[in-house]
């Protein structure tokens, strides 16, 4: 058989191409999941990692009544204005109203995931530009203005998201959303092949690519996970009983790729403890949340991308947050501090504000640490 040669330009474009494909995947490892509690209440949210610069991540009050707008369309028009029907709280990135996730003060929360190498968005048309929004302006829109994942799901065709730059990745953000209400009803809404697709049979988990049918169908290369041991299996009289705690997970991946996170999730959230709801399920949400931190080192302040703040902490995981709607509230902790903080979604008066609140997310300060040594 002769030997295929390569010319050395094919082979480093090839390499190049896979060092990006690869720093993508380090950088964007999101993992998002559901709880439900014995209550009937639910709490959702997810992990925000991103290990090439700072987002920047701030906590935004909008109000209610607040005039909104898209992006700039690719060729320089105006996209969709909207005025915001509810108030909502949210985590916007570098300084700008692009929201990664938020929740409106009827309980819709919604978040922004990466899905890269596949999300493909509707082709722009110039007369549809009134009508059109970016990526990046997707959660801004639909959870300021509607109440429940149903008006959602009918509102999808209303409006079209168009392949607009993202100034800080110089290509449309590839991404991915879920969005829920009290409920617990859940929509999964990707972009592939310049098309709408919509899930509505979700397993309260999310992470990256592959797009969500993919996940779904990988999972049932996992049916044998479970919470209990397996028992013992009796061998020509031998009785062979598994070595220690945890054989009813043998085969649960440990990796930080998509479809293992995916699967790993689904199996930490559909064996979780019972929980009675409010700040009972959160605690548990971020028990299984924290095993998700992806601890990969940050790029050096030499190799930062021009114009973008260094990450302030040696891990990929900037912030994870929380939301629990029944109970109207707010959690997050930050890659330095980590302190769970909340927000009491029942104490902002969207009436009383004129313009949109925003402040950071880190504190900048240490966690707490508690001296107990015993007084001797």
């Amino acid at each position: 058989m002769p030997t295929i040669r390569f010319p050395r330009s094919f082979l480093m474009a090839s390499l190049a191409v896979c060092m990006t494909i690869g720093s993508v995947g380090v950088a964007a490892a999101c993992t998002y999941i559901q709880l439900k509690a014995e209550d009937d209440s639910y709490v959702v949210g997810r992990t925000m990692e991103w290990g090439t610069f700072d987002l920047e991540p701030a906590l935004a009050i909008v109000p209610r009544g607040s005039k909104l707008s898209a992006m700039k369309m690719p060729d320089g028009k105006d996209g969709a204005t909207w005025s915001a029907k509810y108030g909502f709280t949210g985590i916007s990135l570098l300084g700008r109203p692009a929201y990664a996730d938020a929740i409106n003060e009827k309980g819709l929360a919604g978040h922004l995931l990466y899905l890269p190498g596949f999300a493909d968005y509707q082709t722009y048309e110039p007369a549809e530009a009134a009508k059109s929004i970016a990526p990046t302006d997707f959660l801004g829109y639909f959870i300021s203005q509607f109440a429940t994942v149903d008006e959602v799901k009918d509102a999808l065709d209303t409006v079209r998201v168009v392949p607009i730059v993202e100034p800080a990745l110089g290509f449309p953000a590839p991404v991915h959303y879920v969005i829920n209400d009290p409920s617990g009803a859940e929509i999964v809404i990707e972009y592939v092949g310049g098309k709408l697709t919509t899930y509505t049979k979700t397993v309260g988990v999310m992470t990256n690519s592959p797009p969500y049918d993919w996940h779904l169908n990988n999972l049932r290369n996992y049916l044998n996970l479970r919470a209990v041991a397996w028992p013992s299996v009796d061998v020509d009289e031998i009785d062979l009983t598994p070595i220690g705690a945890g054989s009813g997970m043998l085969g649960l991946p440990g990796d930080f790729t998509p479809p293992s996170r995916f699967v790993r999730a689904v199996a930490l959230a559909q064996t979780a403890p019972a929980t009675k709801g409010g700040y009972d399920t959160v605690r548990e949400f971020f028990n299984i949340m924290d095993s998700f931190n992806v601890p990969l080192p940050v790029v050096g302040e030499k190799d930062n991308p021009k114009g973008f703040k260094p990450l302030c902490c040696s891990t990929s995981t900037q912030y994870t947050v929380a939301f629990d709607p029944a109970n109207k509230m707010m959690y997050y902790h930050t890659d330095d501090n980590r302190t769970v903080r909340s927000v009491n979604l029942d104490d902002i008066d969207y009436d009383s504000l004129n313009k949109t609140v925003t402040q950071r997310l880190r504190t900048q300060t240490e966690a707490i640490v508690d001296d107990v040594t015993p007084k001797l």
